[in-house]
């Protein structure tokens, strides 16, 4: 097996398309971004990407069919879009410029100019407030970006960007193309749809397209009631701990 192999399952003519990346990562929240935003709009499947670099692994369906991990290009042709997601990034930093050379590659065939690629942006504490942050090629792209509310503190995210939200970004610009990364915050704890909802209010008005946020709230309150329980079962357990130590003489 080559390391990386590309099966269209569609050849499109596609206009000076904006490619978009959600892959797994912090709070899955570009992920969740991506794939509800695939699902919203009917977007169509444009190629399959499989490689050595992905686990070992064939995932199993409701039905007992396998299929082998992969990633998967999807696209629109109003608004003239290509959007990347799928089962894993890259294992290895090998890996990892592997897969976003071979996604550029594509990019550049499709006449791709800007890439929006999609995060968490882990903080380690829940919070109900999402802010977006921003990170992009040029000081014309911050200035844009800082119109639709995206937020680029001092400092934020101090580790950079890692994996294929970074990469992509970074190797695109050295080929001619123009990127943003818009991080969505969250606490890292868990899979986050308010996150992902925030982010996806900013790139749709950044589009200009209208889609359906709805399931997004719902799976938010979901992950809303976990976290408040365990946050109730934390402070249990902290007072069970302070009675106990009364016993130690």
């Amino acid at each position: 097996m080559e390391n990386v192999i590309v099966r269209y399952t569609s050849r499109p003519r596609l206009a000076n398309p904006v490619l978009i990346e959600g892959l797994p990562g912090v709070g899955n929240v570009g992920k969740l971004a991506v794939d509800h935003f695939i699902k919203e709009t009917g977007a169509e499947k444009l190629a399959e990407i499989y490689s050595k670099h992905f686990p070992p692994q064939v995932l199993v369906g409701d039905d007992g069919v396998i299929r082998q991990v992969n990633n998967e290009l999807y696209y629109l042709k109003k608004p003239c879009i290509i959007m990347l997601s799928g089962d894993h990034q890259g294992l290895t930093s090998e890996g990892q410029y592997d897969l976003s050379d071979v996604v550029l590659n594509i990019a550049e065939k499709f006449g791709v100019k800007r890439i929006f690629t999609l995060g968490g942006y882990g903080i380690g504490k829940i919070s109900k407030r999402h802010r977006v942050l921003g990170a992009a090629t040029n000081h014309r792209l911050v200035k844009e970006m800082e119109g639709y509310g995206v937020v680029f503190p001092k400092g934020e995210p101090g580790s950079g960007i890692i994996g294929a939200s970074g990469l992509l970004l970074g190797m695109g610009m050295l080929r001619g193309i123009n990127g943003v990364c818009l991080m969505g915050e969250t606490s890292g704890y868990f899979v986050d749809p308010g996150a992902a909802k925030s982010m996806l209010e900013i790139l749709t008005a950044i589009l200009g397209i209208k889609i359906d946020l709805s399931q997004l709230d719902k799976k938010a309150k979901s992950i809303e009631r976990i976290s408040a329980e365990m946050r109730s079962l934390e402070k249990q357990e902290l007072k069970r701990k302070k009675e106990d130590l009364g016993y130690i003489g």
